[in-house]
């Protein structure tokens, strides 16, 4: 198995997984549109292998976490719509806390009924953090993206 995974890229590593029966933690949500990971189960079942089994180069959720963001991926909130009568709030207030661990990501190049938009992911560029009055290699002025021209 480990062979299979070593050579792909992020994506195409978390579109494999996402298609393989394999992975209880990791699957489609939304009709294929967003991917959807059990936090405890992903880093039991997934980031907790090691030797020739490692999947990934990190055994922590907030790194992996980082690596979905790199490649554009957003976390977003389910829009279930509530209740009115308490005793149904109650209970569905009782669901939501046991899901609670699920996290839910999309990215607009990462559709199950799309699969040749996963070669459209590619990792961002990192903003570096620079220091006021820091100067591009041009010789101007660095401008962050909250500056405005002519500060």
């Amino acid at each position: 198995m480990e062979g299979e995974f070593s050579s792909l890229r992020f994506p195409q590593k978390l579109w494999k997984m996402l298609e393989s029966s394999r992975f209880l933690s990791i699957w489609w949500s939304e009709g294929g549109k967003c991917v959807a990971i059990n936090k405890d189960l992903f880093e039991k079942e997934v980031l907790g292998r090691a030797g020739p089994q490692r999947l990934f180069d990190t055994q922590k959720v907030k790194s992996f976490m980082r690596q979905l963001n790199a490649y554009g991926f957003t976390e977003t909130k389910r829009d279930d719509q509530r209740s009115a009568s308490l005793p149904e709030f109650l209970a569905e207030e009782a669901a939501v806390s046991a899901h609670s661990q699920i996290l839910y990501y999309y990215n607009p190049c990462f559709n199950r009924a799309h699969p040749w938009l996963v070669e459209r992911c590619r990792r961002r560029a990192a903003l570096k953090r620079r220091a006021p009055g820091a100067v591009e290699t041009d010789g101007r002025p660095f401008r962050g993206p909250d500056s405005q021209p002519g500060q």
